[in-house]
This record gives C-alpha cells, sequence and structure tokens, in this order.
C-alpha cells in the first residue's frame, strides 16, 4: 500500500504551489512532467507485477482444484473396488487440496482487488499526466506573456522619465540659442562689409514689384481708375535733363555696385 499512497500524493499534487517556490516557472513545471512521468513507469511496473501475481495466484488455485477433483475421482474408484479404507485416504487428501485451494482462493481476491486498484490508480494517473501537459503549456504560454510585457512596459517606464523629455527640452533650446547666435553674426558681417546695403535694395525691388501688382489688379477691379494715356514724347526743360543725368548716374553706380557684388 505505500506505493498506492505515493501515487495517490502524487495526483493530489498542486502545481500551483510548486510554481510559486520556483525561480523558473517554465523549468520547474517541465521538471514536474519528468517526474511525473517516471512514476508512471514505475507505476506500470507494479502493474505488472500485481497482474502476473494475480494470474500466478489464479494458476495456483486452479491447480488446486485440479487435484481435489482427481482425488476424489480416486476415492470413488476406490469405493468401486471395495476398498472403503483407501476411498477414505483419497478423501483426506482431497480435503487437503480443498483448503489449499480455499487459502489461494482468498489469496487471489485480495491480490485481484489491489490489481484493479493499481489499474485504476495507473489510468487516473495516465489522466493526471496528460492533463499536467496542457497546464503546463498554458502556464509557460501566460508567463511568456507576462514577461514580455513586463519588458514592454519597463521600456516604457524609462520612456515617460521625466529626465529623458527634461534633456530633449535642453538640447532644444541650446540650439535655438546656436541659431540666434549664427543669425546675430551673419547680421554684424553684413553690416561691416557692406552687405547689408545690398539686402536693403532687394527688399525695396521685392516691395515695389508686390505694390504693382497689387495696383494692377485693383485697376482691374476697377478700384482704380484706368492707367492715364502714354504721352507723346516732349524735350526736356534744362531742370529736367539734369534729373535725368543724376537718375542715370544712379542707375550707372546700382549696376556697378552689382558687378562687384557678383
Amino acid at each position: 500500500m505505500g506505493f498506492l499512497s505515493r501515487l495517490a500524493q502524487l495526483i493530489k499534487s498542486n502545481i500551483n504551489d510548486l510554481i510559486n517556490k520556483s525561480e523558473d516557472p517554465e523549468k520547474m513545471l517541465n521538471q514536474v512532467i519528468v517526474d511525473m512521468n517516471q512514476q508512471l513507469v514505475e507505476a506500470k511496473k507494479q502493474v505488472a507485477i500485481a497482474i502476473a501475481d494475480e494470474k500466478r495466484l489464479y494458476k495456483q488455485l486452479g491447480n488446486e482444484a485440479k487435484k481435489s477433483e482427481d482425488w476424489e475421482k480416486k476415492a470413488m474408484l476406490a469405493v468401486r473396488s471395495g476398498d472403503d479404507e483407501l476411498a477414505k485416504e483419497a478423501l483426506l487428501r482431497r480435503k487437503e487440496h480443498d483448503a489449499i485451494a480455499i487459502q489461494y482462493q482468498e489469496q487471489w481476491e485480495r491480490q485481484k482487488a489491489l490489481t484493479d486498484q493499481l489499474k485504476t490508480a495507473l489510468k487516473a494517473l495516465n489522466h493526471k499526466i496528460g492533463e499536467a501537459q496542457r497546464k503546463k503549456n498554458v502556464l509557460i504560454a501566460r508567463k511568456r506573456r507576462a514577461e514580455a510585457m513586463k519588458n514592454i512596459q519597463e521600456t516604457m517606464s524609462g520612456l515617460s522619465d521625466a529626465s529623458a523629455f527634461e534633456t530633449f527640452d535642453r538640447m532644444a533650446e541650446h540650439i535655438e540659442q546656436m541659431e540666434a547666435e549664427a543669425e546675430a553674426g551673419a547680421e554684424v558681417a553684413e553690416e561691416h562689409t557692406g552687405d547689408i546695403l545690398k539686402h536693403r535694395f532687394s527688399e525695396l525691388e521685392a516691395t515695389a514689384g508686390a505694390d504693382l501688382e497689387l495696383e494692377a489688379l485693383k485697376r482691374k477691379m476697377g478700384l482704380l481708375p484706368s492707367e492715364p494715356p502714354v504721352v507723346s514724347a516732349r524735350i526736356a526743360s534744362p531742370g529736367e535733363a539734369y534729373e535725368e543725368e543724376e537718375l542715370a548716374e544712379l542707375e550707372e553706380a546700382l549696376e556697378e555696385l552689382k558687378r562687384r557684388e557678383r
């Protein structure tokens, strides 16, 4: 009965308790399956031995029953021969074998009950191992999902750390400061090299072009009077000729300035 007690304890074992005591649930679960399969091999051996003992006892019971029957036949033969004393001795032998047969009968019945019990336990162990295997796969899958989720949460926690975003903010401010310093340096360089004059004329030309386009649009919409008719050429007065010369000189100076810039 010691084997049955160990087998019952194994069948009733709580796998979750084993997992809680293990640092690595997956290894522990695999070890539990290995242990249970080893117990299954041992159980099969015990059941095989029990079945063999049952068959041996049943065979011995049959032998004693056959011997009892043979002695009874011999007693009957002695009676027919008129030898009652020999018949009595044969009946005594039959009685001895009947007694032995009764003992074998009792032993065989007990052995059969034990064998049936072991067979039932073996079936239960097979079922338990199958259930443990399925549960192991489910638990390992849950364990791996939990590990993956834990890793993701740890990564997200690192990303949500305020210090990381503060670093980005500091770098952004530093870059903005560098850009401002670079723009200021370029502006100072223009003031000292005369490039500011070119910049001012460029702005003036761009603004003048926009003003002309706006005026043309307003005339097209009827918001301004139409352009005045073209006045025929006339001879400029001495004062006007002087102004035209100044304008020509100014244009020539601008062209010279542009050539130098190029």
